[in-house]
């Protein structure tokens, strides 16, 4: 639409935070009707000056067109638009743009109007609405006399009605709410702490096949623990490798995955994050609980690893009822940020049921239990000094829990009140941004 305007040379990222042309075209097109018609010659120039405004290699300052050729654009175009239900955008508001020739500081674009003006526009193509209730009143538009009040859109026009279509408010693969510096932060940040989990955890592993016989109940489930971690390191090390658009977003319109069930990368991922990060949680819920029954409720080794099949069971049937319901709900979303397929991303509720609201309840049950026992360790604790025994491994021992604790509740409850502040502002969020 915008070639041959006058300038060949353009800057981005716009007004509008687009990052390429291809960004800015998929929105600039919804007026190409207006340029089609000729409702204003401006119109043309003044998109295109606002869309992909022009770069110059010695003026280093954005240029805006003037406010003079968007008042002509709007003069022209506003009244049919208006006759068709349509408002001029309010972020193409002219008042927003300089007056040319009124500060010598600030300048603005505008070119040579020697073309005729005064030719009647073209005939507005018909306005495409939307199917409404059977039997209610068109709101606009002709219908056949006689025939259903009901208005379709018009060939070649076909209405999208599902809000988890891709062109209907989509999210690009680049979110724009961040800056390329941002993101590419991200990446790295991501990366690096993907990379050094795999080297801990891998490790862990490593050392429990090397000797098994040496990690027993209640501290078994550390390494269940880790072998999860392992697996979300994984999924987090394909993005790395196969790259951000690869995994969460569609290759034919470069728009994030909206309520998918595949492609099989995405799935892989989807699995690797979302189904291991969840078994890590509940293992932690488990860790919990033998250490409860070891030291509040005096279990041995033996009694305890009684349960081990029970405590599998939950472990991996949770986690795997979730993920296949996610999945039969096409729940799965691409992560506009973080480059992965997950749950939540793109809906809320979705981010409440399958992340939010499991996580809480598994901090809180592991959290209780972890509390449970440290206080009957400070009863054993003290019943042993008033004894006059020495007590140095007993508080070891519950140094070394107190630290794992604190290193898993801390940044668990972070990521819990993460998910909370963002369930609570993202709807402002995204509105700031249509």
């Amino acid at each position: 639409m915008c070639r041959g305007i006058g300038y060949n040379l353009t800057h981005m990222p716009n007004q509008f935070n687009h990052d390429t042309q291809d960004e800015a075209g998929l929105e600039v097109h919804q007026f190409w009707p207006l340029v089609e018609i000729h409702c204003s010659p401006d119109l043309r120039f003044f998109l295109c000056s606002m869309y992909t405004p022009i770069c110059l290699p010695d003026y280093h300052k954005p240029l805006p067109p003037c406010r003079s050729v968007c008042e002509r654009a709007k003069a022209g175009c506003s009244p049919l638009m208006r006759q068709y239900g349509f408002a001029w955008p309010e972020r193409m508001s002219c008042d927003r743009l300089p007056v040319l020739g009124r500060d010598a500081e600030v300048l603005c674009m505008d070119y040579n109007r020697s073309e005729a003006t005064t030719a009647p526009p073209r005939p507005f193509p018909a306005k495409p609405t939307l199917p409404g209730p059977a039997g209610a009143p068109a709101s606009g538009g002709e219908c056949a006399a006689g025939g259903p009040s009901v208005c379709k859109c018009r060939e070649p026009f076909v209405p999208i009605l599902k809000e988890s279509h891709p062109l209907y408010n989509k999210v690009r693969t680049g979110q724009p709410s961040f800056s390329p510096d941002e993101r590419t932060f991200a990446t790295f940040w991501i990366g690096l702490w993907s990379v050094l989990c795999f080297i801990s955890t891998s490790t862990t592993v490593a050392t429990f096949l090397i000797d098994m016989e040496r990690f027993r109940y209640p501290e078994r489930p550390i390494i269940f623990l880790s072998a999860c971690y392992l697996c979300v390191s994984l999924g987090f090390l394909v993005r790395l490798v196969v790259g951000h658009a690869s995994v969460a977003c569609s290759r034919e319109h470069s728009h994030i995955h909206y309520e998918t069930t595949g492609p099989a990368l995405c799935t892989v991922v989807f699995l690797l994050v979302y189904f291991f990060g969840m078994a890590s949680s509940i293992w932690w819920v488990i860790l919990s609980l033998t250490w409860f029954l070891a030291a509040g409720m005096k279990w041995g080794n033996e009694a305890i690893a009684g349960y081990a099949q029970y405590f599998h069971l939950a472990a991996w049937l949770i986690p795997s009822v979730k993920s296949i319901t996610a999945l039969a709900l096409s729940s799965v979303d691409g992560d506009p940020v973080a480059g992965i397929c997950y749950v939540g991303n793109q809906n809320l509720n979705s981010l409440r049921g399958f992340v939010l609201g499991p996580l809480v309840l598994y901090l809180l049950v592991g959290t209780l239990f972890l509390l449970a026992g440290f206080v009957s360790l400070f009863r054993i604790r003290s019943v042993i000094k008033q004894g006059g025994t020495k007590t140095d491994k007993l508080e070891k021992l519950m140094i070394r829990i107190g630290i794992f604790t604190l290193l898993y509740t801390v940044p668990a409850s972070i990521v819990v009140a993460c998910y909370l502040y963002e369930q609570h502002y993202r709807e402002s969020w995204e509105a700031a941004l249509t």
